[in-house]
């Protein structure tokens, strides 16, 4: 029973992790997926198998190799010549995500709260600095809280969309044929960018956990529900015109379907940007102490400070723009993963 709580644990931070603002909201599910119509299922599909099989793995080489950080996964992957530019690669992507995250809760409180985008990210960096002074606890009770609320929501507004008229007609929509192998790469590369960095928060987890049967049902249980939650969201997601236009576009189909509901929803929406932040805050300020040795509340507040400089800057325009690049930047680390699984 004790080795089965650990692996939902571990599935929680799992999903909390790759769920940040884009997966949220629905910006990044309608980038990477949607946009695509029926060949959009197909690539969420090939997703979620590389997040079941890459993400297990991962958390097992960093019980083999004891890391603490994602540095010591990033060493054996690519070697002691092109591991520290992965490293600073790395490190800024998790700032330049955490920015885009912490935009996207200004975004919440500005278009669906109708308060000051200022307010919003000065909330989320408050509470960000003390969950994370409460140390691995914290990140595992907000996501194991957070996570199976999001998941409910998903299912239920899924249920909604399938009843809805003309909902065949667009599930069977499809872009010319030339758009399948971009579909395929961007599916590839959204499952890369999201492994790259959720090493941040599973490496040292795993490392901590130490033991590869909670981590590998862990592993292959939060993948599973990555690809559920991603199947859902872009169901009800091809039944909303013009999706590419909006910032949140989920708060937009709950506040049709489900009115009642849409001021929780929202709520919700905040908290699973949260528990992303928080889980990519732990895992820099893991790294960043091999090179700034102080007190951990010094730490968070200066990566805090250094996310909120990002976060002043479009949500949206942020989202389109960084996550791809990110994206493809981070083939290399999955293919590095899948030859060094191959090889072993």
């Amino acid at each position: 029973m004790k080795q089965w709580a650990g692996a939902v644990q571990i599935a929680a931070v799992y999903i909390g992790t790759v769920i940040g603002a884009g997966f949220a909201t629905g910006k990044e599910i309608a980038e990477f997926f949607t946009r695509f119509g029926l060949y959009g299922l197909f690539a969420i599909c090939f997703s979620g198998l590389l997040f079941i099989v890459f993400g297990t793995k991962m958390m097992e080489i960093a019980i083999d190799l004891r890391a603490d950080s994602y540095e010591e996964l990033n060493h054996y992957l690519f070697g002691k010549t092109f591991a520290g530019g992965v490293n600073f690669l790395m490190m800024a992507m998790l700032i330049g995500v955490c920015g885009v995250m912490l935009s996207g809760a200004g975004a919440v409180f500005q278009e669906q709260l109708h308060l000051s985008r200022i307010t919003g990210i000065s909330l989320t960096i408050i509470l960000t600095f003390a969950v994370m002074c409460t140390g691995t606890k914290g990140l595992l009770g907000v996501n194991t809280f957070v996570v199976p609320l999001m998941i409910a929501f998903n299912l239920l507004l899924m249920s909604q969309s399938v009843r809805a008229e003309g909902f065949f007609e667009s599930f069977a929509a499809r872009p010319e044929t030339g758009q399948i192998p971009h579909a395929i790469l961007r599916a590839l590369s959204y499952a890369a960018f999201n492994l790259a960095l959720a090493q941040a928060v599973l490496v040292p987890l795993a490392a901590e956990v130490k033991d590869k049967s909670i981590v590998r049902a862990g592993g292959i249980l939060g993948g599973l529900f990555l690809m559920l939650i991603l199947i859902s969201s872009h169901l009800s997601l091809i039944m909303l015109p013009d999706v590419s236009t909006v910032e949140i576009p989920m708060a937009h189909i709950v506040k049709m379907s489900f009115p009642a509901i849409y001021s929780i929803y929202v709520v919700l929406i905040f908290g699973e940007i949260f528990t992303s932040i928080i889980g990519d805050v732990y895992g820099l300020e893991k790294q960043l102490q091999k090179y700034m040795p102080m007190k951990s509340g010094r730490m968070f507040a200066l990566i805090l400070a250094a996310i909120a400089m990002i976060s002043f800057m479009h949500y949206g325009a942020l989202l389109s723009f960084l996550y791809p690049l990110f994206g493809y930047f981070s083939l290399l680390f999955i293919v590095m993963l899948g030859y060094k699984t191959i090889r072993n």
